[in-house]
């Protein structure tokens, strides 16, 4: 005789992403990171690891860098998500996107989009972090091309170069 996996009944979730609420009937189970990518059609935040290991997955939950391929998405119901793609203002780019840019911040890439939240968390927390400040700060996060000193460098140049509509230290 074969057994076969009961599944459970698909929930409905509405969670606001960026600003905008998405509804969507998803399992019990659908981790967040894949809620972003699949059900909102947002790709930046990437799926790595699946353990929190290497924060390629992070984004904001209510303002606070959260792994979220730790995090089931009926969790996030309720809740104010910002994925990578909220960074961007009035079509410009965040300073610490400019920053990856200007300072070489990425190769490969696969580690940025977690990179450049939590490097933005790290400012809006600290306008002038040392360079202690910041390694401490993406402690949580692998990057396997750079050697993190041009993420580093990124960091700190977006700090020296807020926007316009952030307060300066």
């Amino acid at each position: 005789m074969r057994l076969q996996r009961l599944r459970e009944p698909d929930v409905e979730i509405t969670i606001k992403i960026n600003g905008a609420e998405v509804t969507h009937d998803v399992e019990p189970r659908t981790l967040l990171v894949h809620f972003v990518r699949e059900n909102a059609g947002l790709r930046g935040t990437h799926w790595g690891c699946d353990t929190s290991n290497c924060g390629a997955c992070v984004l904001w939950v209510d303002g606070t860098p959260t792994k979220s391929c730790t995090m089931l998405a009926a969790s996030a119901a309720g809740h104010d998500i910002t994925t990578v793609e909220g960074l961007e203002k009035d079509g410009k780019l965040d300073p610490i996107q400019q920053g990856f840019i200007e300072c070489h911040g990425l190769q490969c890439g696969f580690c940025t989009p977690g990179m450049l939240m939590t490097g933005r968390w790290i400012l809006d927390n600290n306008p002038q972090p040392s360079e202690a400040e910041i390694r401490e700060g993406i402690s949580g996060q692998l990057c396997r091309c750079t050697g993190y000193k041009n993420i580093v460098d990124s960091i700190h140049w977006a700090a020296a170069h807020p926007a316009e509509n952030e307060v300066s230290a």
